[in-house]
């Protein structure tokens, strides 16, 4: 009973994101659709002494053209630098900041990223082998792709062997569920809801921040405070 979500990649998601990982067999990033402006694709959040704070990777984007994720190019070089010292001035009071620091940073600094795709992707399995996820991860033009919007999610489906299709809940809008039933694949609504609070800095807790505040303040105690990991 194979399992699957098709997503797009995110620069250093949230912990809902790694939780809809490990709930699956395979992971597939879906980054031959469109490169969508102030998402997630290319920035996050972390947290502050005076509140959020977006971290934001420069690309280049044709805006006159249709461009894909995995097209998108980083624009320089010099915000890896800017983003680890933001993150080292706002959580290196937190316990477990040196244990993650010691194989996140040279993520930041030992390899030059030409684009978001790469980037993305090699944070993503960081994390997960940190969390201990040891779902397979899979770009989809390794894949046969064709038109239409479920079309494609359901045909993804099919060439993986799929039983069964997580999507999250935002993809009510457009999945068209007749399609999944007639190839005898399941749907499922993934719930990103019921999330424990865990010991955070900064005030007032918030859930919606980088999976990298949750490492950073419980370590290896993070799959605590995760529903689809065991910790």
């Amino acid at each position: 009973m194979k399992k699957v979500a098709i997503v797009q990649s995110n620069y250093i998601p949230w912990k809902g994101y790694f939780d809809m990982i490990a709930a699956v067999d395979e992971f597939i990033l879906y980054d031959d659709v469109q490169y969508t402006r102030r998402d997630w694709r290319n920035r996050n959040q972390i947290k502050t002494p005076h509140g959020v704070q977006w971290l934001t990777v420069p690309v280049k984007v044709k805006s006159k053209y249709f461009q894909r994720i995995r097209d998108t190019e980083i624009d320089d070089f010099d915000w890896a630098e800017t983003h680890w010292k933001a993150l080292m001035r706002n959580y290196r009071r937190a316990p477990h900041f040196d244990e993650i620091a010691a194989w996140l940073e040279p993520l930041y600094f030992q390899k030059q990223y030409t684009h978001l795709s790469q980037l993305n992707r090699t944070l993503v399995e960081a994390v997960c082998a940190c969390l201990g996820i040891a779902t397979k991860i899979s770009n989809s033009w390794d894949y046969t792709l064709v038109d239409g919007k479920t079309e494609r999610l359901v045909e993804l489906c099919a060439q993986t062997g799929a039983c069964e299709y997580i999507s999250g809940p935002s993809a009510r809008g457009y999945i068209e569920e007749d399609l999944f039933r007639e190839r005898g694949i399941k749907l499922t609504w993934f719930d990103y809801s019921g999330y424990p609070e865990y010991p955070q800095l900064w005030g007032e807790f918030i859930h919606e921040v980088t999976i990298l505040d949750l490492l950073f303040n419980c370590g290896r105690n993070a799959p605590r405070y995760m529903k689809h990991i065991e910790s």
